[in-house]
């Protein structure tokens, strides 16, 4: 009989475990919830800031007549003179 009052007492203490684990997961959420929206307001924030500046659309540059992007410029040698 004794056995019967131990697992009722560890199903118990199981219980509480859980219901104690449920509470702490809400307020995890609670704050991770208010974080996301206070990282929200700040993106709002700065899409403001940034529309406020009216910087130009960047415009993609055309390849040097020449060549491509990557060419190396020449080297110029100077020679030098016996005296």
């Amino acid at each position: 009989m004794l056995w019967v009052l131990v697992f009722a007492l560890i199903a118990l203490a199981g219980l509480v475990m859980v219901v104690c684990y449920a509470v702490w997961l809400v307020h995890k959420t609670a704050d991770l919830l208010s974080e996301v929206q206070v990282l929200g307001d700040q993106a709002g924030e700065l899409a403001d800031l940034l529309g406020g500046l009216g910087a130009a659309p960047a415009t993609p540059t055309p390849p040097p007549v020449g060549g491509t992007l990557l060419s190396s410029p020449r080297r110029r040698t100077m020679s030098r003179s016996a005296t």
